[in-house]
């Protein structure tokens, strides 16, 4: 059971410690609720578990404000409970480095080497690119509406809501039966943009804390550091732990082995100032696909396969309930809300120029299906990790306020529950739909990941 609270270490904030609730308190609370809308949504609203789970939170969250208006005390009592969570090292620190382990165990190398170009474009140029685009539509829109919106938060909320979230995108790619090398190629862009994603949004938010500028030579030189550093660190540490895999033979002690890869190899890798996501994916792909092969008895692959699907079942459920009920922690006003409504547009033109531009270039030298571009732009969902990002801005800078963090957070979040709300429920449907239009097939081209 440890093993299970140990992302959830991050929960119980130390700076507000009263209301008598502990990390125990807090995780069987957490726990509970996930239980309970995992059973209700599989009972009666069958939609895919973390859509389900995420959209019983926030009905959930809804009632309490709704009580709350006839008894305050209800919504008070539950708002303090919510806010004593810290969802930002919740999810960098606690959950995302076993959730980006999970989905990389089961990716197979062949079928990553065959979109590499690809999936590197989209995860690098993809990822400046729509940052660019969002962040200068952002500081139009709001200039024009007269919001206070600095041209450097713009484009911070832009590198925060670039990168697709790959805890949303795996979770959606299990229930959209998605063609094989289109399932490679958005699970590949999402395991590695995130990393990229940080390393920009980091830049800009320095750039902001230090009130110097940004320059591409120093954005450059992050990238080394972080994405470079961390593919290299994840490289390192993967071989290590394939050498420990193989010197044994019982899946007890394996099992352990691959906890302590994961939750050891995070927080070294963020103590040396690497990208500790990219450094997770890039172990996680060499144990699961060499260490795999090579250092492991079948009965050790079974158990490390049903070990960390659970893990993965258990901490998605966990993580889309607490952005169901992080929306009792957050200010929402009727202006705040107009503003997330009206950028969804303008983020998806830029999801989508940022998607179609490697995908027509890239045709011309590679095999790419049609209907491939218009799957990853609706595809691309948003998640937790980018309400994290949104989060992590402080409140003040030099003990001056910055006005941008209120309508930077909603609209945030605004964004990623119309991701996963809409784009979730209706990326299957369409897929479909696209594959019927094209008269295409299911590509067999592609292996996956042997068991």
């Amino acid at each position: 059971m440890s093993v299970l609270f140990s992302p959830l270490l991050w929960a119980a904030s130390p700076d507000t410690p009263a209301q008598g609730y502990d990390f125990i308190n807090l995780a069987a609370i957490l726990i509970a609720l996930t239980a309970l809308f995992a059973y209700l949504n599989h009972r009666f609203l069958r939609l895919a578990p973390s859509i389900g789970v995420m959209a019983l939170a926030l009905a959930f969250s809804l009632a309490v404000v709704l009580v709350g208006l006839i008894v305050p005390a209800v919504e008070q009592k539950a708002t303090e409970l919510v806010k004593q969570i810290d969802f930002n090292k919740t999810v960098l620190n606690g959950m995302l480095g076993f959730l980006l382990f999970a989905g990389a165990l089961h990716i197979d190398l062949d079928d990553l080497a065959s979109r590499k170009v690809l999936i590197a474009v989209l995860a690098t140029v993809g990822v400046v690119l729509t940052t660019l685009i969002v962040g200068l539509c952002t500081w139009l829109v709001l200039s024009g509406l007269g919001v206070p919106a600095r041209l450097l938060y713009c484009f911070m909320f832009g590198a925060l809501i670039a990168p697709t979230d790959p805890i949303a995108v795996l979770a959606m790619l299990k229930e959209a039966a998605a063609p094989k090398p289109l399932e490679v190629t958005i699970a590949g862009e999402s395991l590695f943009n995130d990393g990229v994603g940080v390393v920009v949004f980091l830049g800009f938010l320095q750039a902001a804390l230090s009130g110097q500028d940004i320059t591409l030579a120093g954005l450059a030189w992050a990238f080394l550091q972080e994405g470079v550093g961390g593919a290299l660190f994840g490289l390192a540490g993967g071989v290590l732990f394939y050498y420990l895999f193989k010197s044994v033979d019982r899946y007890q002690v394996e099992i352990l082995l691959s906890l302590a890869l994961v939750a050891g190899g995070y927080a070294l890798a963020t103590y040396l100032h690497v990208s500790a996501p990219i450094a997770i994916v890039v172990a996680g792909l060499l144990i699961g696909n060499h260490g795999r092969t090579f250092a492991m008895s079948e009965t050790t692959r079974e158990h490390l396969d049903t070990f960390w699907e659970l893990i993965d079942e258990i901490l998605n459920a966990l993580l889309f309930v607490l952005l169901g009920v992080e929306v009792l922690a957050l200010t929402f006003t009727a202006s705040y809300l107009g503003i997330g409504l009206l950028l969804i547009p303008f983020i998806l033109l830029a999801r989508l120029a940022a998607v179609m531009l490697p995908v027509v270039m890239l045709r011309q030298w590679m095999p790419i299906d049609r209907y491939t571009g218009r799957l990853l732009w609706w595809g691309g969902l948003r998640g937790g990790l980018s309400v994290a990002m949104a989060l992590s801005v402080p409140e003040l800078v030099a003990g001056e306020p910055i006005p941008e963090r209120k309508w930077m957070l909603t609209a945030t979040y605004v964004v990623v529950a119309f991701s996963i709300l809409v784009q979730g429920l209706t990326v299957g449907p369409l897929m479909r739909r696209w594959l019927r239009s094209n008269s295409a097939t299911p590509s067999t081209s592609l292996t996956p990941a042997q068991p």
